[in-house]
């Protein structure tokens, strides 16, 4: 049977540059003349895992990131099954959030933790889609989904590996982005309370006072509601938002500002218990 003629001339081409790849100068010549083939490609699939697992990490370690991400997507390509794929992916995710590819780095971070969930690194891997997804928080005038998901990985960091070396950072991360939240609301509240939608605006601060009480945000809060409830003319409950505040935070300058509003009026901070704002105050940190 004529092979050749059968499988076509540029098939044959290729079949022959694999066999005698390594026969002959000859052979070399011939398969470098087929412009489909690269000769670098081909002898490079002939690594085993742990060779190309190592020139990753030295290209790592040079600095060279684009290529040890090469290495580690080619131990994932051609040795599925191995030891090395198991950690190769780890460390693509690793390789992805140092390039500022976060979603990558989130795709294969939750990749390694849907395939080696028990393993020695899925504390990493789970830390890394956590960082990634921080390194996307915007401000608080923009959307704040990135930091929702923040807190959902990391809290996963600290739930599920509470001995691992990462737990630290993870709840330093979640601080920042629960301050994040409650920004968001405080703008979207002052937004309100320029424009005198007060019952607005006070659905705002008192999602910060309830649901974000151990953040930055805390103090403005209670003078914001100290301020929409005195406008509305409920000296009740901004008497008991000024009192709240003066317990928790006795030297603030919001507290100065509110116990200066109330004082316009003859008032001063009194707190009644059977306020929401008093309940809530109980579960403050300072309370």
């Amino acid at each position: 049977m004529n092979i050749a003629g059968t499988v076509g001339a540029k098939q044959w081409t290729r079949i022959a540059c694999v066999v005698f790849l390594f026969a002959t100068p000859v052979a070399l010549t011939a398969c470098q003349s087929d412009p489909d083939i690269d000769i670098t490609k081909l002898a490079g699939e002939t690594d085993p895992p742990e060779v190309l697992y190592n020139q990753g990490l030295a290209n790592l370690n040079a600095g060279k990131v684009t290529e040890a991400s090469r290495k580690f997507e080619a131990i994932d390509r051609q040795h599925p099954f191995s030891e090395y794929a198991r950690k190769a992916l780890v460390m693509n995710a690793f390789v992805n959030y140092r390039q500022g590819r976060n979603e990558e780095a989130i795709s294969a971070g939750n990749r390694y933790l849907n395939l080696y969930p028990e393993s020695e690194d899925a504390a990493y891997a789970q830390y890394i889609v956590g960082l990634a997804y921080a390194k996307q928080i915007p401000s608080v005038t923009q959307d704040q989904r990135a930091a929702t998901k923040t807190i959902e990985a990391m809290q996963n960091v600290v739930t599920k590996y509470p001995k691992s070396e990462y737990v630290e950072d993870a709840q330093t991360k979640i601080r920042f982005a629960r301050d994040q939240l409650a920004g968001k609301e405080m703008q979207v509240g002052r937004y309100y309370l320029e424009r005198k939608e007060y019952l607005a605006a006070i659905t705002r601060f008192r999602t910060v006072v309830e649901q974000y009480g151990n953040t930055n945000q805390i103090e403005e809060a209670l003078a914001r509601l100290v301020e929409s409830y005195y406008a509305m003319g409920l000296a009740s409950e901004a008497q008991t938002a000024a009192a709240v505040l003066g317990h928790n935070y006795p030297d603030s300058q919001w507290y100065a500002d509110s116990y200066k509003l109330l004082q316009s009026k003859g008032l001063e901070p009194r707190e009644n218990g059977g306020s929401w704002i008093s309940r809530a105050g109980k579960k403050l940190i300072g309370a």
